[in-house]
């Protein structure tokens, strides 16, 4: 059996979770490539081995898309996997024309390829660009759910500046794990208001490895809180 080669195009995000969901251990395919962009600093970097799986041994590299072209013929790509947001329409059917001019399909995968199931309720504060006001809606809402009594855990899309393995997985609910996951800036001031109201928040790369663990974490939850541009989880 013959696999198909696939360059996932993305940002550091959902084109990670798309992987997770639907190309690790998936027989037919392989993934020879991601490109990035919108997150600086993210290409000339590997995904993992150790979260990519077998037979990802040496990892997947990661590429500038303003490489998609020449990638698409250097791998002789069957299908590119459009795996980000925060962008015009126009824009990604422009990426569409390049993938398509370049002999490769555009593709789009769907929430029924991609989903995680909660055990908990989950309450999505998504929207359609960078700073409509997420942040402030998602604090507003966990400040009354726990006015009520319930523990809420809050989940963000992550940041990923860093060394990606070890942001597998990250929980903050104290000030003193900002410095742990050696945070930026721009990662401290998201994380600390949920600290000091009270409720955990958790951000990383492999989601439903996250998921698990915030549905069980250790000062209990009642309600999960999603915080990003793409519905992922559902219950």
């Amino acid at each position: 059996m013959i696999r198909r080669n696939v360059i996932i195009i993305g940002a550091a995000g959902r084109d990670f979770h798309n992987f997770n969901t639907f190309f690790r251990d998936n027989e037919l395919y392989n993934v020879v490539a991601f490109t990035a962009a919108q997150i600086p600093d993210i290409d000339d970097r590997k995904y993992p081995a150790e979260l990519a799986g077998n037979p990802y041994t040496n990892g997947i590299p990661i590429y500038s898309e303003e490489e998609l072209p020449q990638l698409i013929r250097k791998f002789n790509v069957h299908d590119c996997i459009f795996s980000y947001s925060d962008i015009p329409y126009q824009r990604v059917m422009a990426v569409s024309a390049i993938v398509n001019s370049s002999g490769a399909n555009f593709v789009l995968l769907g929430g029924k390829e991609t989903m995680l199931k909660s055990e908990k309720p989950v309450i999505a504060v998504c929207a359609v660009r960078t700073g409509c006001g997420k942040s402030q809606t998602s604090r507003r809402i966990i400040e009354i759910l726990m006015k009520k009594g319930l523990k809420v855990v809050a989940i963000r899309h992550p940041m990923p500046y860093g060394n990606l393995l070890a942001q597998k997985v990250q929980r903050f609910a104290e000030i003193s794990d900002l410095k742990k996951h050696n945070c930026t800036i721009e990662e401290m001031e998201e994380y600390e208001p949920h600290i000091v109201r009270g409720n955990v928040i958790y951000a990383g790369v492999d989601y439903e490895a996250i998921l698990r663990e915030a549905e069980n974490d250790q000062k209990g939850c009642d309600i999960i809180l999603w915080m990003g541009a793409i519905m992922i989880f559902h219950f």
